[in-house]
């Protein structure tokens, strides 16, 4: 069983979908193995976007991220993080097919609901950069 990150964005908190969201990745078979909602530090997020901190949008998207708290998960099941991403859709929410979260709940690339762990490496840092020892569960 695979482990990933889903971070639940300003958006998802603000606009009260957080209990959908998380229905649709249980409804999907996944397991929710920890869940805490955090305020994101200046620190924490360029550690998370360090590969987007030079670009020109990321003061826009820092300042989005650190705009209210976020609820990190951790999702555990068979081939999550593939079918995690299936289900999340693309980046851009405008691009995303109905059926998915950002298809149906998001509102452009930024305001796109949630982060998903791309891949298994991916997702083993985000799990150390978001969970410390004795919060997951279900193992």
């Amino acid at each position: 069983m695979e482990t990933t990150v889903i971070l639940l964005k300003p958006d998802c908190v603000g606009r009260r979908l957080v209990g959908e969201v998380i229905r649709r990745f249980e409804a999907a078979g996944f397991t929710i193995k920890g869940a805490k909602m955090m305020a994101m530090t200046r620190e924490l997020l360029r550690e998370h976007y360090a590969h987007l901190v030079a670009e020109p949008f990321y003061p826009l998207l820092e300042a989005f991220m650190m705009s209210s708290p976020v609820i990190a998960l951790a999702v555990g099941g068979d081939g999550v993080i593939e079918r995690a991403r299936t289900l999340v859709g693309p980046t851009d929410s405008r691009k995303a097919a109905a059926g998915t979260i950002r298809g149906d709940l998001g509102t452009d690339n930024r305001r796109n609901i949630l982060h998903a762990s791309d891949s298994p490496e991916a997702a083993a840092k985000e799990l150390s950069r978001f969970f410390h020892s004795g919060e997951l569960f279900g193992d």
